[in-house]
């Protein structure tokens, strides 16, 4: 069945989405400093998973799901959760931002394909191609050239974050098989299981228990995990159950810009000139890909959120 074209409150949702994860990279940072990258995941998930078991609870929405749903839910935390997580915190302990932002814009592109092969409904167009090309091109000008001779200098680093996005877009597809669940249990079950993975993982490799610490990292490990992790989660659900995985895929064209502005509202920085063009091609290709205006979706009052 097709979907009602996107209007503005879809892409009000991608740009809420974008502009959480675009800070997330910061926090990352931060908290660096006082956690190494898994200690720093496992404690991430359980501060977003205690979050979403909140939000379940007080919505009345109980744990129970089928066994074909768990292993589904397992996925969705292994690959949305658990595996990018790590991978990109490993990754910035050596590439900066700006680098780490061109190598995630594959995560469109992935998605795309992934969908094509997987999902009902989302088949693979010319016109989608180009307008992730012509995003993926405002990506390069946003972190420009002098960035791009870095590439291949830590080659094990930018192919964890490589890896990061790849995980994300199988995640996008791999949610898709979930949103008949509630959607605060779904998120909470993806969030627990991820760290359950993670702390097997901390505790056989690393001591969690024993980390630096700090005020300024343990406050940017409490923020990661509950705005990049677990409002994003509930975020994600409703992109994806209202214009599917493609369109959702295209949230990290989104997220480098939104990173520009959280630089110059936190930091005080000046983004460069370039910033604005890219920002100009990044919402282009959004447009090429769906194809068609926002305003078509005002006249059609049924795209709207369920509540």
């Amino acid at each position: 069945m097709s979907k009602t074209p996107p209007g503005l409150t879809d892409f009000a949702l991608l740009a809420l989405l974008a502009a959480i994860w675009g800070g997330s990279f910061m926090l990352i940072k931060v908290a660096l400093q006082g956690f190494d990258p898994v200690s720093l995941t496992a404690y991430r998930l359980t501060v977003g998973g205690v979050a979403m078991l909140a939000v379940a609870v007080a919505a009345g929405q109980r744990l129970v799901f089928a066994r074909r749903d768990i292993f589904v839910l397992v996925l969705a935390g292994l690959f949305g959760n658990a595996l990018p997580f790590v991978l990109i915190s490993w990754g910035e302990e050596t590439v900066d931002a700006g680098l780490a932002a061109i190598l995630m814009g594959i995560m469109p592109m992935a998605t795309l394909i992934l969908a094509h092969y997987l999902s009902d409904g989302e088949a693979l167009t010319r016109r989608k191609l180009a307008g992730v090309a012509i995003g993926f091109a405002g990506l390069v000008v946003l972190v420009g050239p002098p960035v791009l001779k870095g590439l291949g200098s830590d080659v094990a680093a930018q192919s964890a974050i490589l890896g990061a996005a790849i995980c994300y877009a199988i995640n996008a597809v791999v949610t898709k098989k979930l949103l008949h669940l509630p959607r605060r249990s779904a998120a909470a079950g993806i969030v627990m299981s991820g760290a359950i993975m993670v702390w097997v993982l901390a505790l056989a490799t690393r001591q969690p228990f024993d980390q630096a610490g700090g005020s300024g990292p343990v406050f940017a490990m409490v923020l990661l995990g509950v705005f990049p992790t677990a409002v994003a989660a509930l975020i994600m659900f409703e992109v994806l159950q209202r214009q599917g995985a493609a369109f959702f895929g295209l949230v990290n064209l989104l997220v480098p810009p939104f990173g520009v502005a959280w630089a110059l509202a936190v930091l005080g920085e000046i983004p460069d000139p370039r910033a604005l063009v890219a920002l100009a091609l990044i919402l282009g290709g959004i447009a090429v890909t769906r194809g068609r205006p926002a305003a078509h979706a005002i006249a059609n009052p049924t795209n709207r959120i369920n509540p």
